[in-house]
């Protein structure tokens, strides 16, 4: 009988393996039989007072990381719907603090993913240092929140840069195109969408992201997921354009109808699946302290129980 594994997909380019691997049965052959818990486009978020407790969830902008819940759309895993998501690097260590499920990183996801800063065509920002003190919409504890922070401290002061919190990439790219933000930090297949819309990116970086999985997670069926991930990332690799679909059916009808030509396929990087090194989470703790985003006085071992052996 297969082991079933329930894993959650909230962004088509950060899960494309994971749904290359269902379609082309490369999970079935691993004796695994998994199931997908889709994360709606649109989502609400968990306010809080100054005393830290729930208040009424809001579409608004937010302007300070504190009053957004750090676990957002994957309060679906801490609920049990899932035993597996993948995320942003940061977002993850942030999670396995904030996470009372007791999940923890177990490897680096295949996705290296890019988010562009964009503004609107017929904006006056035309480079990184026009951003100082304008709103950038994100995703708090994100890896849209974390990269913007990290790229625009390179042009800008601290105090001059000024994210906030503008929800998912749907959301996000709305918020841009009704100008209810100067900027806009957003993924594919959104660049796409929005430089087919005649709008301007101001630069881009790639990220790593990771896997958390539950506890009950065991690092026999965890290798065997990532045998067909990295089965998949050398399907993708070898015909992009066959794969393309995925990312295009994520964009509502209403908004448009990318096609195949309207992406730059070496913007869509995936790599075979990896542990999570002490060193790489040592970097990026160290930077989230700087930025009061995560405690003090977290370790690796407290946030990483590395789950993957030599996937072959």
């Amino acid at each position: 009988m297969a082991r079933k594994i329930r894993s959650e997909i909230t962004s088509a380019v950060h899960s494309l393996p994971w749904l290359i691997a269902q379609d082309e049965g490369l999970f079935a052959a691993e004796g695994l039989e998994a199931e997908f818990v889709h994360a709606p486009q649109r989502g609400t978020w968990i306010r809080r007072d100054v005393d830290g407790n729930s208040t009424v969830t809001g579409q608004d902008l937010v302007q300070d990381p504190k009053l957004v819940d750090s676990i957002g759309v994957h309060l679906i895993f801490e609920e049990g719907a899932c035993e597996l998501y993948r995320a942003c690097e940061w977002g993850q260590v942030r999670r396995t603090q904030d996470s009372q499920r007791g999940g923890l990183i177990v490897g680096k996801r295949a996705a290296v993913s890019t988010q562009a800063i964009l503004v609107r065509p017929d904006s006056p920002i035309n480079y990184p240092q026009m951003l100082a003190d304008k709103l950038v919409g994100v995703n708090f504890h994100a890896g849209s929140h974390y990269l913007a922070l990290m790229f625009l401290e390179g042009f800008l002061h601290r105090n001059e840069i000024n994210v906030v919190h503008a929800g998912r990439p749907l959301e996000r790219y709305e918020a841009l195109m009704e100008g209810k933000v100067d900027a806009a930090g957003l993924m594919e297949p959104w660049i796409a969408l929005a430089e087919k819309n005649g709008c301007k990116s101001l630069g881009e970086a790639h990220y790593i992201g990771s896997d958390i999985a539950s506890p009950e997670m065991d690092a026999a069926t965890y290798t065997a997921l990532q045998r067909a991930i990295s089965r998949a990332v050398q399907l993708f690799n070898a015909d992009k354009l066959k794969y393309l679909g995925y990312l295009i059916d994520e964009i509502p009808a209403h908004l448009g109808r990318l096609r195949p030509e309207d992406f730059h396929l070496p913007r869509l990087r995936y790599v075979e699946p990896a542990p999570y090194s002490e060193a790489e989470f040592r970097r990026t703790y160290e930077w989230m302290k700087s930025w009061d985003l995560i405690n003090e006085n977290m370790t690796f071992e407290d946030l990483v129980d590395n789950r993957i052996s030599v996937v072959v």
